[in-house]
């Protein structure tokens, strides 16, 4: 089954049986807080992407993506090998290299702040470097209304109940229907898991079947 953005917003209305302009206005906001819910508890290795970027010399900060959410590996090529540079915390790349003006082969990285990493010891020269993270898929609320998701089609039923869960915090609803929800969620966010972090990840030849543990 596969949700378009209309479908999903009258299900959402439908369900709940509210119509009211309010109500209507904040559905692609229910939308996306389900988006981030689903994004947040599973790890899903569609939403891998890879950018190349330069360091720069002289300069220890890197931009992140716009898209960015965490990170998997940051490597360059030197003498046709490539490096990996570790992915630490600030504090220990800034105990590591104190004093930016001190310039060498980058060796380790840590998310500075929301647009930047900061890369110790400073860079020496350029350095392409090749950025493999976890991203932000473009919600389906920015899309037409016969628009559809990698979410809205494989993950319906999670977006579709981690948005009625939060419509239904937004009404202030019954606590019992609330619970209904919230346990429907958490039921189809199990086999989202069961795909990103262990179908996706595995081979039936080498491993054998995943086998999905007793609740």
């Amino acid at each position: 089954m596969s949700l378009t953005y209309a479908q999903l917003k009258q299900a959402i209305q439908d369900y709940t049986e509210n119509t009211e302009t309010t109500f209507v206005n904040n559905l692609p906001l229910f939308i996306r807080a389900s988006e981030e819910r689903i994004l947040k508890g599973v790890q899903l290795d569609l939403f891998r992407r890879n950018q190349t970027a330069t360091l720069t010399q002289s300069n220890p900060y890197l931009n992140c993506p716009s898209d960015f959410l965490a990170p998997f590996s940051l490597s360059y090529t030197l003498n046709g090998a490539r490096e990996f540079i570790e992915f630490k915390d600030v504090s220990f790349v800034q105990t590591y290299s104190p004093n930016t003006a001190t310039e060498g082969v980058p060796k380790y990285y840590a998310q500075f702040d929301v647009d930047n990493f900061l890369v110790g010891p400073t860079p020496d020269t350029n350095y392409t470097v090749e950025l493999h993270y976890l991203y932000r898929p473009t919600s389906i609320t920015a899309g037409a209304d016969n628009g559809t998701t990698w979410i809205s089609t494989n993950g319906e039923l999670s977006l579709l109940y981690g948005a009625l869960v939060e419509a239904y915090i937004f009404m202030k609803g019954e606590a019992d229907v609330m619970q209904q929800y919230n346990m429907r969620f958490t039921e189809s966010m199990t086999g989202l898991k069961m795909l990103g972090e262990a179908k996706e990840t595995t081979q039936e030849y080498r491993v054998g079947k995943v086998i999905r543990a007793k609740q």
